[in-house]
């Protein structure tokens, strides 16, 4: 039986995706001596926010995620960031292979408000690893599951994730609202002659008193 052992090695911004996204780099090596033919691989990423420090200036951003500082010891739990499945071609020994992540910058979404909120440092984040390993022997195909049990660790620095994000958004936040809401800021906006969206909210929150501005 193939026995795997996973790491990873390495990240990279890839500037040239349709959407912002960073390249893993990913080392797989069979330990058992066992030819590998492929291997049907998914990987679950997940962001482990306890494993790093955080200025005051980073928790108060964070709050919505994980409410006051005191209560982070309860609070400051795994945050789901992305599945992915890629196939893994032949090999014998061990074998280094790019993993895409593509991501979304919506900042509904928990692990975009957590990225966005870190200054500077590394993202700590865990890979579980499943899916099918293909190989044969005495001419017959065989089958095997990749163990539940195989995962790894990685530390993106927070200055890759910026500048995946620059690369198509730069110097830009994006945020979502219902279409009643648009509707009454473009109102808003037209009535008061104001050249763009940044210029409107800006608008707003002066008319809200300086607390706000």
């Amino acid at each position: 039986m193939a026995d795997l052992v996973f790491d990873c090695i390495g990240a990279r911004v890839d500037r040239y995706a349709a959407v912002p996204s960073f390249q893993l780099d990913l080392r797989i090596s069979e330990t058992s001596g066992e030819k590998v033919d492929a291997i049907a691989l998914r990987s679950q990423i997940r962001i482990e926010p306890f494993r790093r420090p955080y200025t005051d200036a980073e928790a108060e951003r964070l709050h919505d995620l994980f409410g006051e500082r005191i209560r982070w010891a309860d609070t400051l739990k795994p945050l789901q960031f992305t599945t992915l499945s890629t196939m893994v071609p032949g090999f014998t020994g061990s074998i280094e292979v790019p993993l895409p992540v593509p991501f979304t910058y919506d900042l509904q979404i928990a692990s975009t408000r957590y990225f966005s909120s870190l200054d500077d440092g590394e993202i700590p984040l865990l890979l579980l690893f499943s899916g099918t390993i293909f190989g044969s022997a005495d001419g017959r195909l065989r089958v095997q599951q990749v163990p539940w049990s195989k995962e790894t660790t990685f530390r993106l620095p927070v200055s890759q994730w910026r500048e995946a994000v620059d690369a198509h958004f730069p110097d830009t936040s994006w945020i979502t609202m219902s279409r009643h809401t648009l509707d009454k800021l473009g109102r808003f906006k037209s009535r008061h002659a104001l050249p763009t969206w940044d210029a409107t909210v800006l608008a707003l929150l002066a008319r809200a008193g300086p607390e706000e501005s």
